[in-house]
């Protein structure tokens, strides 16, 4: 190239050469981190977090700990700066290293000894998910178990698919006002704004279904992300929205009226299988979660029905042959029944694509058969057709065995066929990094692998005793520093707490059956018992109540004014918005988790 007697051409040309290039490493880093926020791996592993966290802690906080929300509100000329920053790109390139590493991994449990379902993996159906803080799509306990499945399945290497709803205003946002009310937000969301990305057909185009609703026959599309090695998929009502007119449809969890929950329910279940259907998946076991999804195997028979030409009885019987379902609630106030007339009303299409009577559907979700005065339950229409069904802890299996004992009279509760299978976490998912780190000091080197053995945890015992406390403390003073970063707690004043007193969390739904009012029945004692000088005691609760649940919201503002007339304060804590983060802190950070089960 020749620039003769121009220099300064030729600065000009170095300087345009300098700024492409920039530009161009802008561009490559911004993509990389795309790549990485586009896996909802990340939500899971602490490594990854710590990529956004370490390139702004207070952006990764005003960004309520979205990669998306993140990257939007950087800006060019802070990423342009940051592609010229060699530590971030060493973040950048292992963390995306560790991903790539993560899904090419062949040496996994599920593949070894869950081979078959690699051609017809699991469908696990759950009105909610609750994967990470920023992607609120859960309510509680029921979603988050359905969260960890789907993340202990990718790193198990199980073929599992997970099915639910897109709701644009997800579950409410929770403040509590000075006299112990709670206030109700929502907020309006993108399925773009969790990386999400739109289902297509072969020819590319977004995928629809048909479904009837209301009387209608609508279409509905779908999105999809993958968490690790496994694919969530959620079905998008807003086209449903506009053709029905019923805007509370496609907006919130567990919202509206009995029939925007029935809708919401068609759409789960129905819409759902046929969903996988028009994938051109079969799956090989259909895993209901709780019963907002029971019409699920009921599709799947209709699906028998037309392909090989059965009966309903029989194809019934086949669909539930490969069908487990989970039941959560320990009271039938708890379970979603419908009136007979609106069943008929919405779902009087479906009952003639099935061969069956109006009388004959409502008998599926029905304990009396023929009792036109009682409604269809959800619950009983799952435990009638799955082939196995379980309740989530030894105590609640015996609770619910008596609970439905009416669905098999000729037995005895103990008979009842209403197994149990504990409650349990995606363990790496919670543990604290200080935490993890002690355990590869002491644990086997392929502890990650084996946390489902018994004997790997045997290795607690190597720590020493005064390592182990001094790790404790520090996670308890983690959750202290965290209290003042929450928007509101129970006291207006600062409150200093002591990382050496006892610490007990308590952190749930607020219902009338959990009873979080329970250490008020004594006040006296509570009293007693906080004012203790030699016997330190800190109670921290936290946890929303449904917007129509009275009892739990009084239950919320019961505790909450409690905390606010003890004469120290500090003793009692009450955290606003329970969420997975808040969660986090707590598991991690207080000495006894309490649970209030009802013993029998």
């Amino acid at each position: 190239m020749q620039f003769g007697n121009g220099f300064p051409k030729l600065k000009t040309f170095l300087k345009i050469n300098k700024l492409v290039k920039c530009m161009n490493e802008s561009k490559l880093l911004k993509e990389r981190m795309l790549k990485l926020a586009s896996n909802w791996w990340w939500t899971w592993h602490p490594e990854a977090i710590d990529v956004w966290r370490s390139i702004d802690s207070n952006l990764w906080r005003e960004s309520r700990h979205s990669p998306y929300a993140f990257l939007k509100n950087i800006g060019e000329d802070r990423m342009e700066k940051l592609s010229q920053d060699p530590s971030i790109r060493i973040k950048i390139h292992r963390a995306l290293s560790e991903l790539n590493r993560y899904l090419d991994c062949q040496n996994c449990w599920g593949w070894k000894n869950a081979g078959p379902l690699a051609a017809r993996p699991v469908a696990y159906f759950c009105a909610e998910f609750g994967i990470h803080e920023s992607i609120p799509l859960y309510s509680g306990g029921l979603g988050i178990l359905a969260g960890d499945h789907l993340k202990s399945a990718s790193d198990l290497g199980i073929s599992m698919i997970g099915v639910s709803i897109f709701y644009r205003e997800g579950y409410f946002r929770q403040r509590i006002s000075k006299t112990g009310e709670q206030i109700v937000d929502h907020e309006r969301f993108n399925p773009e704004d969790f990386s999400l990305v739109r289902v297509t057909d072969k020819e590319g185009q977004p995928l629809t279904i048909d479904l009837p609703i209301q009387g209608e026959n609508v279409s509905i599309g779908a999105w999809t992300v993958k968490l690790g090695k496994v694919p969530l998929y959620f079905l998008d009502i807003e086209s449903a929205v506009h053709k029905i007119g019923i805007q509370e449809l496609g907006i919130r969890l567990y919202g509206g009226d009995e029939s925007v929950r029935l809708s919401q329910e068609i759409i789960l279940g129905i819409g759902g299988m046929r969903l996988l259907q028009a994938l051109g998946i079969s799956p090989g076991v259909i895993h209901l979660n709780e019963g907002h999804c029971a019409f699920a195997p009921l599709e799947y028979a209709r699906y028998l029905m037309v392909k090989h030409d059965l009966s309903f009885h029989q194809a019934i019987n086949q669909a539930g042959s490969r069908t487990v379902f989970t039941t959560h609630t320990p009271v039938p106030a708890g379970h979603d029944c419908f009136a007979s007339d609106l069943i008929g009303h919405m779902l009087w299409q479906y009952m003639q694509s099935l061969g069956i009577t109006h009388e004959q559907f409502m008998n599926l979700g029905r304990i009396r058969q023929g009792d036109k005065n009682e409604p269809f339950c959800m619950a009983v229409l799952a435990l009638k057709t799955a082939g196995k069904s379980n309740a989530v802890s030894f105590i609640h299996g015996k609770v619910s065995r008596q609970m439905w004992h009416k669905l098999w009279p000729s037995r005895s509760p103990q008979e009842v066929p209403i197994g149990h299978i504990t409650n349990g976490i995606n363990v790496l998912g919670w543990l604290s990094p200080i935490m993890k780190q002690i355990f590869h000091r002491y644990f086997p080197p392929d502890w990650e692998q084996r946390i489902g053995e018994e004997d790997i945890w045997s290795h607690i015992q190597f720590i020493p005793d005064e390592e182990l406390w001094n790790t404790i403390l520090l996670l308890k003073t983690g959750l202290i520093e965290f209290l003042p970063r929450v928007p509101h707690r129970a006291h207006p004043q600062d409150v200093i707490l002591d990382p050496h007193a006892l610490t007990i969390g308590f952190a749930r739904r607020f219902t009338g059956y959990k009873r979080p009012g329970l250490l008020l029945d004594d006040p006296n004692r509570l009293r007693k018992i906080l004012s203790d000088p030699d016997r330190p005691v800190r109670i921290i609760f936290s946890g929303k109540a449904h917007p129509k649940d009275k009892i739990g919201g009084d239950l919320v503002k019961k505790i909450f004014q409690f905390a606010t007339e003890l004469p120290i304060p500090g003793k009692i804590v009450f955290i606003e918005d329970y969420d997975i983060n808040v969660g986090r802190h707590l598991v991690q950070g207080v000495d006894l988790w309490l649970n209030t089960p009802v013993e029998l």
